[in-house]
């Protein structure tokens, strides 16, 4: 089995972990029972010896499929000479179990059909105990590795072959087989059954339930709203913490090393989303987040890290699974990230934007979130004057990117918001000195009067895709002329064929080897920035071909290779959705 291209695969998920199921029927990626767990099917990064659970037609096949309404339940299905068969996948929510059920229904002829399911843990690495048992005496299929039990339910369970379980057998118009695969400490009994029917049927019904509150004004809403569904399974549900994607390791430079583990909660994405998500009229998980946010930088504000895990925990090293040969031969495979260390005086700005967001919408003002909120300023007040390593995670010398301080005046100024808004005490004079210096500096130095534009950073006549989020904070207005340059020498250095890089990887900023594709995130904000310069029609026709990048169920990856027309990086990628969101509704409010 080769490796699918990265958008044949579609997501399911239970808000606590997620799994990538591809149009062939396979889940070749599934983390039990977190995110950050380690995976237990992992043929997305070698092969289907890693693990993979797979049920598709033995003789050719085509395939269709569609998320049902606006749930995160998937129907695939199968079409060949013979017949056709319709797979239903789903992971309930809300029960505080780990479970992927899978309902095959034959609808017309005769399918013979192929179970394959190998199970694997640490990654693909080590080989259970596998072995069958009964259950409220019913047989199932048990695999055991260390603290993980793995148990597969079903009316007819494969037999076990050189290391995997394999089966065959005929569906026709009108059966229905059920089968289930139940995740639990090795330790603790394994639960009762879980495929039943009603259950299903919850999970889809309080999906749509979510849903009906988005707004109908927006452009292209069915994306808009697959992106906000996919934000919302992106969230843990009982932490409140949101992940940046549920894979790690897919490519952003095919066959190169640039290949990071995005299975965490950064500050910067995490508060994105929740602007993106309020938006849309989703107000109540702007206080699981908050309340997730203080948990996890609670202490010294000198402490704090630009990503947590889902629990709010700080140790996340980053090491190689060598044992893996990544996806398309990208190498290395990496768990963890190193990046937790950098310094990226962005983040707070995001914070402090996140937080004014969420209390603008109606979220009770917290004097817990204030006290946070004031540390973390103040603190920023002792070092705000030096450099970092800039939102894209540059792994080369600290600088003061145009970017990074733009947001470190947007902390300053949403904290003297809050503080004039509700009366909270601060430092208030002190601020307003800093943010006014912040502005005053970024002025002066992240701009280059020779060519019009903000750069990159203070040392460089270069520009960078972020300069395009200065209107969008306040700091500019969009029609000015000095981002208008901008927008113009963005559009004219890192537009390749209709789609933006972030930056120019030939500049060796990053200090990395090889390059990488079209950043998708920083295509909408080029779409949100041409609203704010007026350039409404521009904005419209490049949201228009955006759009039709997402794959046939709406999911979009962090990268778009527009040479081989394929999608590159992790995915789905939390930062594609909530810019694809913040730009619709930026064109609604304009239109």
């Amino acid at each position: 089995m080769a490796q699918q291209p990265i958008e044949d695969y579609a997501l399911l998920g239970d808000r606590n972990t997620a799994a990538l199921v591809g149009r062939n029927g396979s889940i070749d990626w599934l983390c039990l029972p977190r995110f950050d767990s380690p995976a237990c099917f992992a043929a997305l990064l070698g092969t289907e010896e890693h693990g993979h659970w797979q049920f598709c037609p033995v003789e050719e096949f085509e395939t269709t499929r569609r998320y049902v309404g606006n749930s995160a339940a998937l129907e695939t299905t199968f079409t060949t000479s013979t017949g056709s068969v319709t797979i239903l996948d789903v992971m309930p929510i809300g029960d505080g179990r780990a479970d992927v059920v899978r309902h095959i229904t034959g609808v017309t002829g005769t399918v013979l059909m192929r179970h394959e399911w190998v199970v694997r843990a640490a990654y693909g690495k080590v080989r259970p105990w596998v072995h069958r048992r009964h259950v409220d005496e019913l047989e199932v299929i048990v695999a055991v590795a260390g603290p993980d039990q793995l148990a597969l339910r079903g009316p007819r369970l494969p037999h076990a072959v050189d290391h995997a379980h394999r089966d065959e057998f005929e569906v026709s118009a009108g059966d229905e087989l059920t089968f289930s695969l139940t995740w639990v400490p090795s330790w603790v009994e394994l639960p009762a059954s879980i495929a039943d029917r009603p259950l299903i049927e919850e999970t889809i019904r309080e999906s749509e339930t979510w849903t009906s509150r988005c707004r109908q004004d927006v452009p292209h809403r069915d994306v808009v709203v697959r992106s906000l569904v996919t934000l919302r399974h992106l969230t843990h549900s009982a932490t409140g913490g949101i992940v940046a994607a549920p894979t790690t390791s897919l490519p952003e430079d095919f066959g190169g090393e640039r290949n990071w583990d995005y299975r965490f909660c950064w500050l910067r994405d995490a508060s994105l989303t929740l602007e993106a998500l309020v938006a849309g009229g989703f107000t109540e998980e702007a206080g699981l987040w908050r309340d997730w946010l203080l948990r996890a930088v609670a202490g010294d504000p000198e402490d704090l890290q630009i990503m947590y895990t889902v629990d709010g925990s700080r140790e996340l090293p980053e090491r190689t699974l060598d044992h893996l040969p990544g996806y398309a031969d990208s190498r290395p495979v990496r768990i963890g990230n190193g990046a937790v260390d950098q310094k990226q005086s962005d983040v707070l700005g995001e914070v402090m934007i996140a937080l004014d967001v969420a209390r603008r919408a109606g979220l009770e003002t917290s004097q817990d979130a204030w006290h946070l909120q004031r540390a973390l300023v103040d603190d920023l007040a002792t070092h705000w004057q030096e450099p970092d390593n800039g939102l894209w995670e540059i792994r080369g010398p600290l600088r003061h990117f145009t970017h990074s301080r733009v947001m470190v005046w947007a902390a300053f100024d949403r904290g003297i918001r809050a503080a004039q808004d509700h009366g909270f005490e601060c430092s208030l004079d002190r601020w307003i000195e800093i943010r006014d210096a912040v502005r005053a500096e970024v002025l002066e130095r992240g701009f280059n009067a020779e060519r019009n534009t903000f750069t990159q950073h203070y040392d460089t006549t270069e520009v960078d895709a972020s300069l395009l989020v200065l209107p969008l904070v306040g700091f500019i207005e969009g029609d000015d002329p000095r981002m208008l340059g901008t927008i113009a020498a963005v559009e004219n250095d890192l537009l390749r064929d209709g789609f933006l890089l972030r930056y120019r990887t030939e500049s060796g900023v990053d200090g990395l080897a090889g390059d990488e594709h079209p950043f998708l995130a920083c295509s909408f904000w080029l779409v949100s920035a041409l609203v704010a310069a007026g350039r409404l029609d521009d904005a419209h026709r490049l949201f228009d071909r955006l759009v039709a990048l997402v794959n046939d169920v709406g999911l979009l990856a962090e990268e778009y290779d527009p040479i081989n027309r394929r999608m590159a990086g992790n995915f789905p990628q939390a930062f594609s959705h909530l810019t694809l969101v913040q730009a619709a509704f930026r064109l609604a409010a304009a239109d």
